[in-house]
């Protein structure tokens, strides 16, 4: 992501950011629809992608169609243990390495951004998550 500041101890490095980043312990699917006049034109504007982390300003997804950074989308979080699906309106590639993008929240409606919260503060306190499962985003 845009914000995360990695610094050099002794040959490894720590990521500092600012909202807490869960991995998830069983990845969870989302909806990749693209945003903007190439995917308007393109009918394979919408794709299907894993979340590997998430957090409140973003996501680490593996998804089916190449991306390029900067590309804007919308995307459908089917996060665990929640009755529907989470939409961000609107994300951008912030990187991509192969078929896996870090993806930065731009637009988040308060309904999303509630459930989006409920889940992160849920696996947080969770007793199955290790230590080694929560960074600081």
């Amino acid at each position: 992501m845009e914000n995360t500041i990695r610094l050099d101890l002794e040959g490894s490095f720590l990521d500092l950011r600012r909202h807490p980043r869960v991995r998830v312990d069983a990845p969870f699917t989302c909806a990749v629809a693209r945003k903007g006049i190439r995917s308007w034109w393109s009918s394979d504007n919408r794709s299907l992608g894993v979340v590997f982390d998430v957090s409140m300003n973003g996501a680490k997804v593996l998804t089916e169609s190449p991306v390029r950074p900067g590309e804007r989308m919308s995307l459908t979080l089917n996060l665990p243990r929640q009755a529907a699906p989470t939409q961000v309106e609107v994300a951008a590639a912030r990187w991509v390495a192969g078929p896996t993008m870090g993806v930065e929240f731009l637009s988040l409606s308060p309904e999303s951004e509630w459930r989006l919260r409920k889940f992160l503060s849920q696996a947080i306190k969770s007793s199955s998550l290790s230590p080694s499962s929560i960074s600081i985003t």
